[in-house]
């Protein structure tokens, strides 16, 4: 679905990226592009087990209601999804940072994939 929310090419961009490898969970392409990146799990996430891990990370892969109270800045980079574990509804959030080439510090030109290297954190509430 067409996030018609983007302010400018700038951000469109960004949310374009940010969506291919948070759909990957891994390096990927987008418009021809290398998105490069890692995506990390947080301690409590390890410890809820290899179901929960599946079925969170899948939940992450498949989110797609960005709206101005979730997503102000319109970048795809911030999500909650619900999963069942246990008999009960668990919370998780995701979460996208951009960074240099080196991982060190923030990315300097977020929307060239050349770059800037994403690291996606899947994390539970108790971990933000």
């Amino acid at each position: 679905m067409l996030d018609t929310r983007f302010p400018d090419e700038r951000t469109g961009k960004i949310a374009a990226q940010n969506d291919a490898f948070r759909k990957a969970l891994s390096v990927t392409e987008c418009d021809g592009q290398k998105i490069d990146g890692t995506a990390v799990l947080t301690r409590t996430v390890m410890a809820m087990g290899a179901q929960f891990i599946a079925d969170v990370t899948r939940a992450v892969r498949d989110f797609a209601t960005f709206t101005d109270d979730n997503d102000p800045l319109a970048e795809h980079d911030f999500g909650v999804v619900e999963v069942c574990h246990a008999g009960l509804r668990q919370r998780a959030y995701w979460k996208i940072d951009l960074y240099d080439e080196d991982y060190v510090f923030g990315s300097p030109c977020p929307e060239d994939p050349a770059q800037t290297r994403r690291v996606l954190t899947i994390m539970l509430p108790e971990d933000y």
